[in-house]
């Protein structure tokens, strides 16, 4: 059975176009990553998966049944990119308030979530309006998620958690994952994407621009070299294979590379070298490889 199955989904607001045709299917077991810039679409999705909004057309099915029906999301679990929480409320009982929305699944996985996010008694006890923004985030992820569902629908789940946080976050997606759990993940943090998606979803003004898996993604992947040689930088700079562009300055070079860049790290290791910066691939420029790809096939 496919766990999220999406055909076609449109939504526009007056004439702005959300979403147009988008189609996609998540497996169980499955994490799916679901990329795009601010205003892409990928709130409006999960918001009609959620059913907080009405698609103009097309259908949305969790677990086998529409998504419009209220049955359709007692297995599911959700956490909006814009959280909002009872303020007035402490956190323990904000907890218990959400595990009441579902009596037929209880919240098995509360204590293992709180001990992985480092959610303390202090910060249960305490009124939510007076909690950080990291903390109100892992009570987001803890209510989403304590009920053990059989889908996860996160919307820029990491936003305000510290890197350690982070890292116990992806964890628990994995093993929910394991044991058969269907995840959509949105983010737009790359990193997250390679380190737990199996395949991901590139949309853009609305549109689905790319449907792949993260291997073909890393193959698309640009990074910048900015290399300080002792000496001239050498000629072959930027013949190597993968360099697809080369800028040189006296000793500095700097250098764009897609995919492998092992053919540029071997001829690097054979010159001296003053200062090696590779940091890693910014998700805006993958985005503007499909925009443009997106255009030229519009044209």
């Amino acid at each position: 059975m496919v766990a999220l199955e999406v055909t076609g989904l449109t939504k526009r607001y007056g004439s702005v176009r959300a979403l147009e045709q988008v189609s996609f299917t998540v497996a169980p077991g499955e994490i799916f990553g679901y990329l795009g810039p601010n205003g892409a679409g990928k709130t409006t999705t999960l918001r009609i998966l959620a059913g907080l909004v009405r698609a103009d057309s097309g259908e949305a099915r969790l677990l086998g049944r529409p998504a419009r029906e209220a049955a359709a999301r007692l297995s599911v679990g959700y956490l909006p990119g814009d959280l909002k929480l009872y303020g007035g409320m402490t956190g323990r009982a904000l907890l218990d308030l959400f595990a009441r929305f579902r009596p037929a699944r209880p919240p098995v996985l509360r204590e293992r979530l709180l001990d992985s996010l480092a959610l303390e008694s202090r910060d249960l006890s305490r009124r939510v309006k007076f909690l950080s923004h990291g903390t109100r985030q892992k009570l987001g992820l803890v209510i989403a998620m304590q009920h053990d569902p059989w889908l996860l629908l996160l919307d820029e789940p990491t936003s305000g958690l510290d890197p350690l946080v982070q890292i116990a976050f992806r964890d628990l997606v994995v093993e929910r994952a394991s044991q058969g759990c269907a995840v959509l993940f949105s983010s737009h943090v790359l990193s997250e994407v390679e380190a737990v998606c199996r395949r991901i979803a590139v949309l853009g003004a609305g549109r689905l621009l790319a449907l792949e898996s993260v291997d073909a993604l890393r193959s698309r992947m640009v990074r910048r070299v900015h290399v300080r040689f002792r000496g001239d930088p050498p000629e072959a700079l930027g013949e190597t294979p993968g360099v697809i562009r080369c800028d040189r300055a006296g000793p500095d070079a700097t250098l764009s590379v897609q995919g492998d860049v092992n053919p540029l790290l071997r001829l690097l290791a054979r010159h001296e070298i003053e200062r090696l910066v590779l940091p890693e691939p910014q998700l805006e420029d993958i985005f503007l490889r499909y925009f443009e790809r997106g255009r030229d096939a519009d044209g």
